[in-house]
């Protein structure tokens, strides 16, 4: 949180970083509004927490007007740190998890609206699409409109007990808005928690104003205790896979795995299906009958 100690390119308590990053008082700038920039700031400490939220005070803002900006920002929380990337960045085919603030359309056909968050979940196997704003591996998203603002513009992470929570704060209301909500989510502890940015042809500032974690006292059942948290590997339980999805600007249902909720919509959704075709045909049949009486 600012103020922030150190300036220029002095090193934080706790903190490193590496690239265009560059530390005032009171924001880390990850990029400057300049082409071809990258840029992270990573946490040294290991987070062992089994259930956190990650609140991120951030801004991006750049002399570019409508698409003409730069890539965007991401939040990472994964096994490696420091290792710069093509991925806003950050490397390629990470441990863990990463939320996309994607800020440039790269798949023109799209019909989403920019800026988009996204959440991608990774073993290791995945590699970010860039040319299809990694819509191949996105597992749920929102548009929001969060760059250039004359106000604050927040973001918060939630997890536990395997749902993952993204919320934002970008309208001035003072207020959570929900984005992203999945259900099925298994990430290790012992990760480290980071944000990059990145600018190519075009450009923006990507800055960070604070990242502050808290722990959440939650219940766990009995058969917990004996799992090694720092062994599991991240993955996400879909009921169809991420590759399936397909550009859905109104909300997640196409695009995340089926939650208890939807289930229950579905089924109810079927029973009264079943429930009017069978009224239905009831009348047909009867009005049969009446038909055929009056032959006789």
């Amino acid at each position: 949180v600012r103020p922030f100690a150190g300036a220029g390119s002095a090193a934080m308590p706790l903190w490193d970083f590496q690239g265009s990053t560059m530390v005032t008082s009171q924001y880390v700038r990850l990029t400057p509004d300049e082409r071809s920039r990258e840029g992270s700031i990573w946490n040294r400490v290991p987070c062992f927490l089994k259930d956190w939220e990650l609140h991120v005070h951030f801004k991006i803002h750049g002399a570019g007007k409508k698409n003409l900006h730069g890539d965007g920002l991401a939040l990472w929380y994964t096994q490696d740190r420091l290792t710069p990337g093509p991925v806003f960045g950050s490397k390629d085919n990470f441990h863990g998890l990463a939320i996309f603030l994607d800020t440039y359309p790269n798949d023109e056909a799209t019909e989403r609206v920019f800026p988009y968050i996204s959440a991608m979940v990774n073993n290791g196997s995945l590699t970010y699409d860039h040319s299809k704003d990694g819509r191949w591996t996105e597992l749920a998203g929102c548009s929001a409109d969060l760059r250039n603002q004359n106000h604050d513009t927040f973001l918060a992470v939630r997890y536990s007990r395997g749902r993952l929570t993204v919320m934002t704060d970008v309208e001035d209301k003072n207020e959570w808005k929900n984005c992203i909500d999945i259900a099925g989510v298994q990430l290790p502890t012992g990760y480290f928690f980071g944000a990059s940015a990145g600018t190519g042809d075009l450009s923006d500032n990507h800055d960070i104003i604070s990242m502050k974690l808290f722990q959440l006292m939650v219940e766990h059942p009995v058969e917990d205790d004996t799992v090694d948290w720092t062994k599991i590997e991240p993955r996400v339980s879909l009921l169809k896979s991420p590759k399936d999805n397909v550009d859905d600007p109104t909300g997640n249902f196409r695009s995340g795995p089926l939650t208890g909720w939807k289930v229950f919509l579905l089924l109810l959704c079927a029973l009264l299906g079943i429930i009017v075709c069978a009224v239905v045909g009831a009348v047909v049949f009867q009005k049969r009958q009446e038909r055929n009486k009056r032959f006789y």
